[in-house]
Protein backbone atom coordinates (compact mmCIF):
# COMPACT_ATOMS: atom_id res chain seq x y z
CA UNK A 1 0.00 0.00 0.00
CA UNK A 2 1.31 3.43 -0.95
CA UNK A 3 1.92 5.96 1.83
CA UNK A 4 -0.31 9.03 1.71
CA UNK A 5 1.20 12.04 0.02
CA UNK A 6 2.47 14.63 2.44
CA UNK A 7 3.14 18.26 1.71
CA UNK A 8 6.84 19.08 1.96
CA UNK A 9 8.17 20.57 5.17
CA UNK A 10 10.07 23.78 4.52
CA UNK A 11 12.59 25.60 6.66
CA UNK A 12 11.63 28.36 9.06
CA UNK A 13 10.42 31.47 7.27
CA UNK A 14 12.40 34.65 6.78
CA UNK A 15 11.83 38.17 5.52
CA UNK A 16 14.05 39.13 2.57
CA UNK A 17 15.16 42.75 2.30
CA UNK A 18 15.28 43.97 -1.30
CA UNK A 19 19.00 44.63 -1.18
CA UNK A 20 19.68 40.88 -0.92
CA UNK A 21 17.95 40.51 -4.28
CA UNK A 22 19.83 43.47 -5.78
CA UNK A 23 23.21 42.22 -4.56
CA UNK A 24 22.44 38.76 -6.00
CA UNK A 25 21.69 40.48 -9.32
CA UNK A 26 24.99 42.35 -9.25
CA UNK A 27 23.12 45.66 -8.88
CA UNK A 28 25.01 46.89 -5.81
CA UNK A 29 28.36 48.50 -6.55
CA UNK A 30 31.25 47.92 -4.22
CA UNK A 31 30.33 44.52 -2.82
CA UNK A 32 32.69 41.60 -3.14
CA UNK A 33 32.07 38.55 -5.25
CA UNK A 34 31.83 36.60 -1.97
CA UNK A 35 28.93 38.81 -0.87
CA UNK A 36 27.20 38.43 -4.23
CA UNK A 37 27.66 34.66 -3.99
CA UNK A 38 26.33 34.55 -0.40
CA UNK A 39 23.16 36.35 -1.50
CA UNK A 40 22.75 34.11 -4.55
CA UNK A 41 23.18 30.97 -2.45
CA UNK A 42 20.68 32.13 0.17
CA UNK A 43 18.06 32.95 -2.49
CA UNK A 44 18.68 29.58 -4.18
CA UNK A 45 18.18 27.79 -0.84
CA UNK A 46 14.95 29.67 -0.27
CA UNK A 47 13.67 28.70 -3.70
CA UNK A 48 14.63 25.04 -3.25
CA UNK A 49 13.20 24.55 0.21
CA UNK A 50 12.45 27.74 2.09
CA UNK A 51 9.65 30.07 2.97
CA UNK A 52 9.42 33.83 2.95
CA UNK A 53 7.04 36.26 4.58
CA UNK A 54 5.38 39.16 2.77
CA UNK A 55 2.72 41.67 3.73
CA UNK A 56 -0.77 40.91 2.39
CA UNK A 57 -0.98 44.33 0.66
CA UNK A 58 2.10 43.31 -1.36
CA UNK A 59 4.15 46.42 -0.52
CA UNK A 60 7.28 44.27 -0.28
CA UNK A 61 6.50 42.44 -3.52
CA UNK A 62 5.83 45.76 -5.26
CA UNK A 63 9.28 46.98 -4.19
CA UNK A 64 10.88 43.75 -5.45
CA UNK A 65 9.15 44.15 -8.82
CA UNK A 66 9.98 47.85 -9.08
CA UNK A 67 13.71 47.23 -8.59
CA UNK A 68 14.09 44.07 -10.68
CA UNK A 69 12.89 42.65 -13.98
CA UNK A 70 11.14 39.39 -13.10
CA UNK A 71 9.57 39.04 -16.54
CA UNK A 72 12.74 39.38 -18.65
CA UNK A 73 15.69 39.64 -16.26
CA UNK A 74 18.25 36.87 -16.17
CA UNK A 75 19.84 37.58 -12.80
CA UNK A 76 19.46 35.36 -9.74
CA UNK A 77 17.50 38.13 -8.00
CA UNK A 78 15.11 38.36 -10.96
CA UNK A 79 14.67 34.57 -10.78
CA UNK A 80 13.89 34.84 -7.07
CA UNK A 81 11.21 37.47 -7.69
CA UNK A 82 9.72 35.22 -10.43
CA UNK A 83 9.70 32.39 -7.88
CA UNK A 84 7.90 34.61 -5.34
CA UNK A 85 5.31 35.60 -7.96
CA UNK A 86 4.80 31.94 -8.88
CA UNK A 87 4.36 30.88 -5.22
CA UNK A 88 2.59 33.95 -3.82
CA UNK A 89 -0.63 31.98 -3.30
CA UNK A 90 1.11 28.93 -1.78
CA UNK A 91 1.17 29.46 2.01
CA UNK A 92 3.70 26.64 2.40
CA UNK A 93 6.24 28.80 0.50
CA UNK A 94 5.05 32.41 0.86
CA UNK A 95 3.29 33.49 4.04
CA UNK A 96 1.34 36.72 3.99
CA UNK A 97 0.86 38.87 7.06
CA UNK A 98 -1.67 41.66 7.48
CA UNK A 99 -0.18 44.98 8.55
CA UNK A 100 -2.25 47.66 10.25
CA UNK A 101 -1.22 51.17 9.21
CA UNK A 102 -0.10 53.69 11.79
CA UNK A 103 -0.05 57.42 11.00
CA UNK A 104 3.12 58.06 13.03
CA UNK A 105 5.23 54.89 12.84
CA UNK A 106 3.96 53.62 9.49
CA UNK A 107 2.70 50.30 10.84
CA UNK A 108 1.11 49.30 14.13
CA UNK A 109 3.59 46.41 14.51
CA UNK A 110 6.68 48.61 14.05
CA UNK A 111 8.47 48.98 17.43
CA UNK A 112 7.77 52.20 19.35
CA UNK A 113 11.34 52.96 20.38
CA UNK A 114 13.05 56.31 20.28
CA UNK A 115 16.20 54.58 18.97
CA UNK A 116 14.22 53.52 15.89
CA UNK A 117 12.57 56.86 15.18
CA UNK A 118 15.06 57.59 12.37
CA UNK A 119 14.56 54.14 10.84
CA UNK A 120 14.18 54.43 7.06
CA UNK A 121 10.44 54.74 6.34
CA UNK A 122 10.76 52.63 3.17
CA UNK A 123 12.25 49.73 5.18
CA UNK A 124 9.73 49.75 8.03
CA UNK A 125 7.52 47.27 6.20
CA UNK A 126 10.18 44.55 6.59
CA UNK A 127 10.39 45.10 10.34
CA UNK A 128 6.60 45.32 10.69
CA UNK A 129 6.14 42.00 8.87
CA UNK A 130 8.78 40.29 11.02
CA UNK A 131 7.16 41.59 14.23
CA UNK A 132 3.59 40.81 13.15
CA UNK A 133 4.43 37.21 12.20
CA UNK A 134 3.90 34.80 15.14
CA UNK A 135 7.41 33.29 14.72
CA UNK A 136 9.18 36.68 14.39
CA UNK A 137 11.31 35.48 11.46
CA UNK A 138 14.72 37.03 10.85
CA UNK A 139 15.22 39.71 8.21
CA UNK A 140 17.90 38.83 5.67
CA UNK A 141 20.06 41.87 5.00
CA UNK A 142 22.99 42.17 2.59
CA UNK A 143 24.73 45.52 2.24
CA UNK A 144 22.63 48.30 3.80
CA UNK A 145 24.95 49.53 6.53
CA UNK A 146 22.31 51.74 8.22
CA UNK A 147 20.76 48.56 9.62
CA UNK A 148 23.81 48.16 11.90
CA UNK A 149 22.78 51.28 13.81
CA UNK A 150 19.29 49.90 14.28
CA UNK A 151 20.10 46.24 14.96
CA UNK A 152 20.33 46.63 18.77
CA UNK A 153 16.98 48.44 18.95
CA UNK A 154 15.43 45.86 16.65
CA UNK A 155 16.82 43.01 18.78
CA UNK A 156 15.34 44.63 21.89
CA UNK A 157 11.98 44.59 20.08
CA UNK A 158 12.34 40.89 19.19
CA UNK A 159 13.45 41.39 15.58
CA UNK A 160 16.63 39.70 14.42
CA UNK A 161 18.64 40.79 11.41
CA UNK A 162 20.77 38.23 9.59
CA UNK A 163 23.61 40.07 7.84
CA UNK A 164 24.67 37.89 4.92
CA UNK A 165 27.75 40.06 4.29
CA UNK A 166 28.51 41.29 7.80
CA UNK A 167 32.18 42.14 7.25
CA UNK A 168 31.37 44.27 4.24
CA UNK A 169 28.41 45.93 5.93
CA UNK A 170 30.70 46.94 8.79
CA UNK A 171 33.32 48.26 6.33
CA UNK A 172 30.65 50.25 4.43
CA UNK A 173 29.44 51.64 7.74
CA UNK A 174 32.92 52.73 8.82
CA UNK A 175 33.52 54.37 5.44
CA UNK A 176 30.11 56.06 5.33
CA UNK A 177 29.76 57.17 8.94
CA UNK A 178 33.36 57.18 10.18
CA UNK A 179 32.86 54.68 13.01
Amino acid sequence: MKAPSQSPVFASPCVVDTNVILVANGQHPGVSEACVQACRERLARLMSGGRIVLDDAFEILHEYRHKTDPEHGRGPGDAFVRWVLHHVDDPSRVERIHLEPDPVWGYASFPRQEALWSFDAADRKFVAVARAHPAHPPILQAADSKWLDWSAGLAAAGVSVCFLCEGEVRAFHRHKFGH
